[in-house]
């Protein structure tokens, strides 16, 4: 608090449950990384190990950094406004950027092997995230963190930029689980059946995406956990809405 008074503790169970998310979004990357390494051959870059970054960048990006860019506003309750949309816009930068190394990854090894690019569910499910994600953030920036729209239209678009960010993740959870099962029936086809242990390995990371996507999807909808407004937002919000649509605080034109 500006004034000196002291900063109002986090809702009951909010540390908690953000706690069990970063504990399972860091183990999800463990097991991915685990799994790629034990039964994959590891990552290279130029070599045949390249296809085995795009499930490393994809989890790390489109899932864990994701998954932490929306829970900034409710971790970040009461730091500045600006600030907390600068590190939410800044994560989401960055998983776009890790997701296109692993999207350059997996074109520049099927090219290397002669595999055919976007005939599978998961290409296009996947591709079509990544695309929506981008356009997202774009149009996030453009709105929010560089405000050129109306008080009116901000209004508007939050409420879309708040559901498209949550489908979003979704479908980004969704796109992994495909592309897990999809690497295991071409590389296990024959011994998938028989729970061999990379089987096992592959739908323990399936699950561990589930229950990542299930912490961080109940964290952002319970309403008492959203983040408050801080005084001097309010202001300002109210200063903006006199500027952009010529109203006086007290409603008039």
């Amino acid at each position: 608090a500006m004034d000196g008074a002291p900063t109002p503790p986090s809702p009951a169970g909010l540390s908690a449950y953000v706690a069990v998310s970063q504990l399972l979004g860091l183990t999800l990357l463990a097991t991915t990384g685990a799994w790629l390494g034990r039964y994959r051959g590891g990552v290279g870059w130029h070599s045949p190990l390249q296809f085995n970054a795009h499930p490393l960048c994809m989890v790390l990006a489109m899932v864990f950094l994701q998954g932490d860019a929306l829970l900034v506003y409710r971790v970040l309750r009461h730091e500045a406004k600006r600030s907390t949309k600068a590190l939410h816009a800044l994560l989401h930068g960055l998983a776009l950027l890790i997701a296109l190394v692993g999207i350059v990854a997996v074109f520049e090894s099927h090219r290397a092997k002669g595999i055919p690019d976007m005939y599978s569910l998961h290409s296009w499910c996947g591709m079509a995230t990544f695309v929506l994600y981008l356009l997202q953030w774009f149009l996030g920036c453009g709105f929010f963190l560089f405000p050129g729209a109306s008080f009116s239209l901000r209004g508007w678009y939050k409420r879309q930029h708040i559901f498209f960010g949550i489908t979003l993740f979704i479908l980004s959870i969704t796109s992994c689980l495909l592309g897990i099962t999809e690497m295991l029936l071409f590389k296990i086809s024959d011994s998938y059946s028989h729970f061999v242990p990379e089987g096992i390995l592959a739908n323990t990371l399936g699950v561990l995406l589930v229950a990542f996507g299930l912490v961080v999807g109940y964290v952002l909808t319970r309403e008492e956990w959203k983040r408050p407004p801080l005084a001097e937002e309010l202001a300002l919000s109210m200063d903006f809405k006199t500027l952009t649509e010529g109203e006086s605080p007290g409603g008039g034109s």
